[in-house]
């Protein structure tokens, strides 16, 4: 997956404004390499910690809107500082992260940065972070709000029953069932059954 490292002049172009500083100041103290991808289906963002001969590296989806950039960097973040804390013997998402996540959070909670919709999911998510933005549902319905095009795509959830539609890649899918927290899909031109998020973003 192509990525770029962001130069700092740069990196407050994906951030929310007043946010920049505090974000710099953590990357510069802890020497991390910051990278944009392109985007990422199954991720949002992903951390590797510093080794021998290289820096902490992060790298976040490119094409996420400022707020959920944000998030998504202080979710990595969170990593970096619990591995300096606990090193590698703790769960990746076990209570000491999402201690620390918690934490950060409610350091850039305090600045009253966020749209009032994304900070009261975000205070929501502050009692038990989920282990990625893509697991809270209520998180990402309000971030969505804010992506450039979203107007022109649709929620699975928001489907009525038996709607067809279309996934990025092309394929087309018609809605069925909810099975507890994910519908039954079939894709019309195979037969085949899957599973999709409630808040899984689709073209109807």
């Amino acid at each position: 997956m192509a990525k770029k490292e962001v130069p700092m002049a740069q990196l407050q172009d994906y951030l929310p404004p007043g946010t920049y500083d505090a974000v710099l100041t953590y990357l510069r103290q802890h020497k991390v390499h910051l990278t944009v991808a392109r985007e990422r289906k199954s991720i949002l963002g992903d951390y590797r910690h510093r080794t021998r001969l290289d820096n902490h590296r992060i790298s976040v989806n490119g094409n996420l809107n400022k707020y959920s950039f944000l998030i998504t960097l202080l979710h990595e973040l969170a990593h970096l500082l619990t591995y300096e804390q606990y090193g590698n013997g703790v769960y990746s998402h076990g209570k000491e992260w999402k201690s620390v996540y918690a934490s950060l959070l409610a350091q850039f909670l305090q600045h009253k940065i966020f749209p009032d919709d994304i900070e009261q999911e975000l205070l929501r998510s502050l009692r038990n972070p989920a282990a990625s933005t893509c697991a809270e549902d209520g998180l990402l319905r309000v971030l969505r709000r804010y992506d450039e095009g979203a107007q022109h795509r649709r929620l699975v959830e928001e489907l009525p029953a038996d709607a067809l539609f279309r996934t990025a890649d092309g394929r087309v899918f018609q809605k069925k069932e909810r099975l507890r927290k994910r519908f039954r899909c079939v894709e019309v031109s195979t037969g085949k059954i899957y599973l999709f998020s409630p808040v899984y973003e689709v073209f109807a």
